[in-house]
């Protein structure tokens, strides 16, 4: 993509810019409001991300060629409240088209969850199109799965792509390809992990022998704890992981259940970061705020994928 600046709004733990900086671009503003998220960003770039981007004039946001967002989801998700844009944090959208409006960069380069599509009957993406439209961008949307792209994990994601009119025909997209490369979870799985991640209880339910099950590009369920809800469901290592989740309860909560040789767990840390295609070094939070920020995350590979499906930049 060549020497492009660019802003990285709702960093999180900095996925978009792993992907972008990979590509030579340069990171010139990024921001965040929640502290955790800042404190992990700085430790792996350096720089102290901005508060809340409501407080933030146009001003004070540098010129850039791509702003990247993964607009908060929670408002979106099935695992959140599905708000919509009526809820507070689905309206950090219309933060992305003020900026936009006021620097006009090229491209913006947004992430939200498959079901931002759906909600009430396609409206909110209409209005996500149309909005974007009126400041002068053509949006293409595509969902991917990870699962499809090298990624031990089923996370699919809807990507927007906002080219500026303007460059109609000298910068174009296309929907990237994927890959199929055969990656399972069982080839990123520590051997020794903390006792705490195993599970020992009377309502273990194992319902198929996967010894002879065939490796899948999917997660494969072979069980389930108590009543088999959200987090109880138990899968194996030939396949792929669950969505990673910052939200949801359960035994298996955030990570999913797994039946290793050791027993019935859920990931380590380190393992999320695998899944999600992080550095093993990138830091996270400890415990429970390790795992929200990587259930929050952008996969930086699937940014990647997206990013070189832009030509002519």
């Amino acid at each position: 993509m060549g020497k492009h600046k660019f802003i990285d709004l709702f960093c999180g733990i900095g996925g978009f810019r792993l992907a972008l900086e990979e590509r030579g671009c340069e990171c010139v503003f990024s921001c965040d409001i929640d502290p955790f998220a800042q404190e992990a960003y700085k430790k792996n770039f350096g720089e102290k991300p901005e508060g809340d981007i409501t407080q933030i004039p146009n001003g004070r946001i540098p010129k850039h060629d791509i702003l990247c967002a993964g607009f908060p989801c929670q408002s979106f998700s099935i695992s959140g409240k599905m708000g919509g844009i009526s809820d507070s944090r689905g309206r950090l959208f219309y933060e992305i088209l003020r900026i936009a409006e006021y620097r006009k960069p090229y491209v913006l380069l947004l992430e939200n969850v498959k079901n931002i599509l759906n909600i009430d009957g396609g409206n909110v993406l209409k209005m996500i199109e149309t909005q974007l439209e009126r400041i002068g961008y053509d949006c293409a949307t595509r969902v991917l799965n990870a699962s499809y792209f090298g990624i031990p994990q089923a996370r699919e994601r809807a990507y927007f792509v906002a080219l500026r009119k303007d460059l109609k025909g000298s910068v174009k997209y296309k929907r990237p390809q994927e890959t199929f490369k055969k990656t399972f979870l069982e080839d990123i799985l520590e051997s020794d992990v903390d006792e705490n991640l195993y599970i020992d209880r009377s309502d273990i339910k194992i319902t198929k022998d996967d010894k002879n099950i065939e490796s899948q590009l999917k997660p494969i369920r072979i069980g389930a704890v108590n009543k088999g809800g959200q987090g109880e469901r138990i899968y194996s290592p030939k396949g792929h992981a669950i969505t990673l989740s910052a939200y949801g309860g359960g035994v298996g909560a955030k990570t999913g259940l797994y039946k290793t040789e050791k027993g019935i767990r859920k990931l380590s840390l380190l393992e999320c970061k695998r899944v999600m295609g992080f550095p093993e070094k990138h830091y996270v939070g400890e415990g429970i705020n390790g795992y929200r920020q990587l259930g929050n995350a952008v996969i930086p590979h699937m940014i990647g994928y997206v990013a070189d499906s832009i030509t002519g930049l």
